[in-house]
C-alpha cells in the first residue's frame, strides 16, 4: 500500500508542500466574479499520493490560511471556514482514492494509477462542492459556475496526472530533494494553463461585448432609417436594399468580416441626411430645379453632421460624407477623386446608382437591371470605381433577379430589424 496508516508520513516534506500550497494560493485566478482557482490542488495531490489522506487535507487546509487575511472580500473568515472545510472533504477524498488506487510506490505504473484516482477524487469534489457557497448567498446559479468548472477540470487532469506522477516517483525512487528540481516548474505551468484559461474567458466575454455593439449599431442605423422611412418610403427600402448589395461587394473584394459589416452599416444609413431637407423637396414628384437639386445635394453633409454626434461613428459619418463624390472629382459635397474617396464610398455610390436605376420612381419606371448594369459599366472610370463595377457585376451575373431587380425579402429594414432580434434572441 502507498500509506500504511493514516499518519502524516513524512512531517517535513508535509510542511513544505503546505507552504507551496500557500504560496500557491496567492497566485490564484479569478475565473468568474465569485469563483477563483489556484494551483493547489497539485500540492494536496503530490501529498496524498505519497503520504495518505491526513497530509493531503494538512496540505490543502494549509494553503487556505490566505483567507483568513484579505480585506477584498466579505466576512473573510467565515469565508475560509466554508472553504477549509470543503477543502479537507475534497482532500480527505483525493488521499483515500489513492490509497485504493495504486499499492506499489516504487512502480510508476502504480503512481499513474494512484495520481489518476486522486485527480478524479479531486474533480469530482469540486464540482460537487464548489459552486453550494455560492448558489447558497445568491452571487452565483449552479449553471453558471458549473459551466466553468466543468471544461476546467477535464482540461486539467490530462496536466495534472503526468506532472505529479513524475514528481511521485522521484521522490520514490531517486530522492526527496529531486522534488525542489521539478516542483517549480510544475507549479509555474500551472500556473501558466489557468492564466490561459483566463485569457479565453476575456477574450469570449470581449467577442460577446463586440457582438451586442454590432447588434446595437445595426439596430440604431435600422432606427434612423425608419425614421427617414416617415418622410420617403422609397428612400428606406433603397437604404436597405443599398445596405446589401454594398456588403456583398466589399466581400466579393476580399476585404476583412469588419468591412463588410461597416459597408453595411453605411449603406443603412447614407441617406440619413435627407431627414434634414427642406418639406416638399422629397416629395416632389417632377423634375428639380438647380436650386432644389443643389438643396438635395446637401443631405451627404448634412448625414455626416448627423452621424458624427454618435458615439464611435466618425468613419461612418466620413462615409456617409464623400458617397456621392465621383472617381473624375466631379462629384460632391468635397469634389474629391480616385483614392482620395474611402473605398466603402466608392462601393456604396455604385450599389447607390444600381438601385435607383431599377427601382420605380414618382417620375419614371424601374429600368431592367441588364439596362442599369449597362450604365454602370459605361461610367467606369469617370463616375465609379473600375474594381468596384467589376466586383458588382460579377455578383449580379450569378444573382437571381429578385437580387438584381431589388424584390428579395432580405431587401427591406422591416427584414433587417427583424434580423437584428433573431441573433440577439
Amino acid at each position: 500500500m502507498l500509506v500504511a496508516g493514516v499518519g502524516l508520513g513524512s512531517p517535513a516534506s508535509v510542511a513544505v508542500l503546505a507552504a507551496i500550497a500557500l504560496f500557491a494560493e496567492t497566485q490564484s485566478v479569478n475565473l468568474t466574479p465569485v469563483f477563483e482557482m489556484s494551483v493547489a490542488s497539485v500540492t494536496f495531490i503530490f501529498a496524498a499520493v505519497l503520504f495518505g489522506p491526513l497530509a493531503a487535507v494538512v496540505v490543502a487546509v494549509s494553503g487556505l490560511l490566505v483567507d483568513l487575511w484579505r480585506d477584498d472580500v466579505e466576512e473573510p473568515r467565515l469565508r475560509w471556514l466554508v472553504w477549509t472545510c470543503s477543502r479537507a472533504l475534497v482532500a480527505g477524498a483525493a488521499g483515500l482514492a489513492a490509497r485504493v488506487g495504486g499499492a506499489d510506490p516504487a512502480t510508476l505504473g502504480s503512481l499513474l494509477a494512484a495520481v489518476t484516482a486522486a485527480s478524479a477524487a479531486d474533480a469530482a469534489g469540486d464540482l460537487l462542492l464548489t459552486p453550494i457557497p455560492p448558489v447558497i448567498r445568491g452571487k452565483a446559479s449552479w449553471r453558471e459556475l458549473t459551466r466553468a468548472l466543468v471544461p476546467l477540470q477535464l482540461s486539467a487532469i490530462p496536466l495534472h496526472v503526468p506532472v505529479i506522477t513524475l514528481l511521485a516517483y522521484a521522490y520514490k525512487s531517486v530522492s526527496p530533494w529531486s522534488v525542489v528540481l521539478f516542483v517549480v516548474p510544475a507549479i509555474a505551468a500551472q500556473r501558466l494553463f489557468l492564466l490561459y484559461r483566463e485569457q479565453r474567458e476575456t477574450a469570449q466575454q470581449l467577442g460577446d461585448a463586440n457582438l451586442r455593439l454590432e447588434r446595437a449599431n445595426l439596430s440604431f442605423a435600422a432606427a434612423l432609417v425608419a425614421t427617414l422611412d416617415a418622410r420617403d418610403r422609397y428612400t428606406a427600402g433603397h437604404s436597405a436594399a443599398v445596405a446589401i448589395y454594398s456588403r456583398d461587394i466589399v466581400a466579393r473584394m476580399g476585404l476583412t468580416e469588419d468591412q463588410q459589416q461597416l459597408a453595411h452599416l453605411c449603406g443603412l444609413v447614407h441617406d440619413i441626411g435627407k431627414v434634414g431637407l427642406p418639406p416638399g423637396l422629397l416629395e416632389k414628384t417632377g423634375a428639380l430645379t438647380l436650386d432644389e437639386r443643389r438643396q438635395m445635394e446637401e443631405h451627404a453633409a448634412i448625414g455626416e453632421r448627423i452621424l458624427a454626434n454618435v458615439d464611435d461613428y466618425q468613419e461612418i459619418a466620413n462615409i456617409v460624407r464623400h458617397h456621392h463624390e465621383r472617381v473624375d472629382g466631379n462629384g460632391y459635397p468635397d469634389a474629391l477623386f480616385g483614392d482620395k474617396i474611402p473605398l466603402i464610398s466608392r462601393v456604396i455610390a455604385v450599389a447607390d446608382a444600381y438601385n435607383a436605376m431599377t427601382s420605380d420612381r414618382p417620375y419614371r419606371d424601374a429600368m431592367p437591371s441588364r439596362v442599369a448594369r449597362l450604365r454602370l459599366a459605361q461610367a467606369v472610370e469617370s463616375q465609379f470605381d473600375t474594381s468596384v463595377v467589376a466586383a458588382f457585376e460579377a455578383i449580379l451575373a450569378a444573382a437571381p433577379e429578385s437580387y438584381r431587380s431589388g424584390v428579395r425579402q432580405d431587401f427591406s429594414v422591416r427584414a433587417n430589424e427583424l434580423r437584428v432580434q433573431l441573433a440577439s434572441g
